[in-house]
């Protein structure tokens, strides 16, 4: 039997971090206190199973880290961009990590995407070994930037580790980290990539920060679309749809971002197993998180007819694990 590949979501809000105030903590617990009136709960299990049955606006909150995924699935590690998460990530790692190997993935070198590497510490430990990686020229000037003096007291070339960059080609196959890995190129303001990582026969796609327009008149409607391809069978499409199909169309039109309608239209047609929507607008507050969830299942269901489709469908959170 072959191993599962584990992905692990540190970091899943868009553009900026989006933590959570006292007052909405306040409104949570008011909340579920209300939804626990008339029940005795007799032990501390029973309590945790009441909570986990609350809706994410209640029980939980869809997190505020800025974009960072794990995909465990050997001994080296291999993360899609170094936003915010990235930071928790390198936390949550064993003192004895130091002599460790990670590749980092780049979508593009957005703030949002990088502002958690000088926070990472694997990044200060002598023998750790970061090979960034990405389709853009400049990488290494993105990243000393935001580390030049007047932003941040410890330089680029200050860290401990070893940091090295490399550019990859689109249309070429890459064996890292124990996967077979391809990108394509992604509608975005200064253009972004895709990444399809393979093995053992398992695909896990990360494709943030795409514009995917699906009027009639638009190439995302057509077979020879060439991310319907690039979604084939995928057993985990993690994919960029913070709005709603009005707020795609008429205020962030040409924003570099799609809604749930896209992303649904896509799996559907590309085959997929397992859609998570990422990359939360951050002043959706959790309930009207819940509410796009609720809309693109919904969705799901018109547009396939009701035929109880295969594909589930998840909105990605700071924390959340799937093993495909």
């Amino acid at each position: 039997m072959t191993k599962p590949i584990q992905v692990r979501f540190w970091g899943t809000r868009g553009s900026t971090p989006a933590p959570i105030g006292a007052g909405t903590i306040r409104e949570k617990i008011i909340r579920a206190i209300g939804q626990a009136r008339g029940r005795a709960f007799e032990t501390d299990e029973e309590i945790a199973q009441f909570v986990e049955g609350l809706p994410m606006s209640v029980g939980g909150y869809y997190g505020g880290n800025t974009p960072c995924v794990e995909i465990k699935g050997g001994e080296e590690y291999v993360i899609c961009d170094a936003g915010t998460g990235i930071r928790d990530f390198g936390h949550s790692l064993a003192p004895g990590a130091e002599g460790s190997t990670f590749h980092i993935f780049m979508s593009h070198f957005h703030w949002g995407h990088i502002q958690g590497f000088p926070f990472f510490a694997p990044a200060y430990a002598p023998g750790n070994l970061i090979r960034i990686y990405g389709f853009h020229g400049g990488m290494e000037r993105a990243f000393e930037h935001q580390q030049a003096c007047a932003h941040f007291p410890v330089p680029l070339q200050s860290m401990g580790a070893k940091v090295q960059f490399v550019r990859l080609k689109p249309g070429r196959d890459y064996h890292i980290g124990g996967f077979t890995v391809r990108g394509i190129e992604q509608r975005h303001p200064g253009v972004s990539y895709g990444y399809r990582f393979e093995r053992d026969g398992k695909a896990i796609v990360y494709s943030t920060d795409a514009e995917h327009k699906t009027s009639y008149e638009s190439a995302a409607r057509e077979d020879s679309y060439p991310f319907i391809d690039f979604f084939r069978d995928a057993d985990l499409l993690i994919f960029d749809a913070p709005y709603d199909w009005s707020e795609a169309v008429l205020a962030k039109d040409d924003h570099g971002h799609s809604d749930y309608t896209a992303a649904v239209e896509l799996s559907v047609r590309a085959n997929v197993k397992r859609l998570c929507m990422f990359h939360s607008e951050p002043t959706h507050t959790d309930e009207r998180l819940d509410m796009l969830l609720d809309d693109a299942r919904n969705y799901l269901k018109i547009r396939t007819n009701h035929t109880g489709h295969p594909l589930k469908i998840d909105l990605a959170y700071d924390g959340l694990v799937v093993e495909v």
